[in-house]
């Protein structure tokens, strides 16, 4: 037998471990001056809604973090930075029976290892489609639904989820997917499935960051383990994505009460220092905090503009 742990077949490097994103925020902003630590929002307990009906009789919808693209708003093509001027700060709806271009520009994905050329890995339209033309749900809901992402949780839960509630209730929607893409849309995606969950409607959350999903405590959660940006599956893999709606869809049916956390077993590669990137301080020079920190102070003062219009 080998020598070590790290010697015997299939032990896994300290490394492959899904990425602590809670605490790698914290110290990414400490360490280009923002030093009030962020508070994320923390549950013990979550409401839990059974399905009322089969799936397969069920209206499903989708909640996504995703951006309509609007050409007047810069660059937010693949891989385009960061881009403020593209957020939104109320729920929008869309009509599920139309095509779609959102985009993820706006938000904090891992540019690092993904670039944003599939809008399939975090908006699953398709998929949705697709399981109600093969009787897998009911039907598709008339229309999905935006959510802001808000790092002030009272904003969340006093005026976003309950404008997604009454847009859902209208629509007759039995059940929701949330597709979260950065560290806080995983927040805000989890306080609105709690809120659909108390008031009857069946919600399922596709995210990357573990952490601050179950931290948030929702009723089910499909974790993969995947760089952010990628919650709805593997870019230009359709099979990934057929696979990881399913999966979803699957934890709809059998989660047996709240907190029921599914990991996909698909792996974004074989090498997982990829984990080691994301907003990881001690691989920043002060001179790259120096520009992060810049950039932040642009991008937000841009933000505030957007909000006061």
């Amino acid at each position: 037998m080998a020598g070590s742990l790290d010697e015997q077949p299939g032990f896994a490097p300290d490394c492959d471990s899904p990425i602590p994103y809670m605490q790698r925020t914290r110290d990414y902003y400490a360490a280009i001056g923002y030093t009030t630590p962020y508070r994320w929002a923390h549950y013990t307990d979550a409401p839990f809604q059974a399905l009322k009906k089969p799936l397969a009789e069920s209206r499903v919808t989708i909640v996504t973090t995703a951006a309509p693209y609007d050409p007047a708003k810069g660059d937010q093509g693949p891989g385009a930075a960061y881009n403020g001027s593209a957020k939104f700060y109320e729920v929008y709806d869309g009509d599920t029976s139309q095509r779609h271009d959102l985009r993820i520009s706006h938000i904090g994905y891992d540019r690092t290892h993904t670039t944003a050329t599939d809008s399939g890995t975090w908006f699953p339209l398709p998929q949705l489609l697709k399981a109600a033309v093969a009787g897998r749900i009911g039907e598709a809901a008339p229309r999905f639904f935006g959510a802001p992402t808000n790092r002030s949780h009272r904003v969340t839960v006093e005026v976003d989820a309950p404008a997604i509630l009454a847009r859902c209730l209208a629509d007759k929607v039995d059940a929701a997917v949330l597709v979260p893409n950065c560290p806080v849309c995983h927040q805000t995606t989890g306080l609105i499935a709690r809120h659909l969950e108390v008031h009857g409607i069946s919600t399922v959350v596709m995210g990357c960051a573990k952490d601050i999903v179950e931290h948030t405590a929702v009723p089910r959660f499909l974790f993969s383990d995947f760089p952010l940006g990628n919650s709805a599956g593997k870019p230009h893999d359709l099979e990934s994505q057929v696979l990881t709606f399913d999966l979803a869809l699957r934890l709809l049916e059998l989660a047996p009460g709240a907190r029921t956390t599914m990991q996909s077993p698909l792996r974004w590669s074989e090498d997982a220092s990829w984990k080691s990137d994301y907003n990881n301080v001690s691989r920043m020079s002060p001179k790259e905090l120096a520009r992060r920190r810049s950039e932040f102070d642009k991008q937000k003062a841009i933000a505030k503009g957007n909000r006061a219009a």
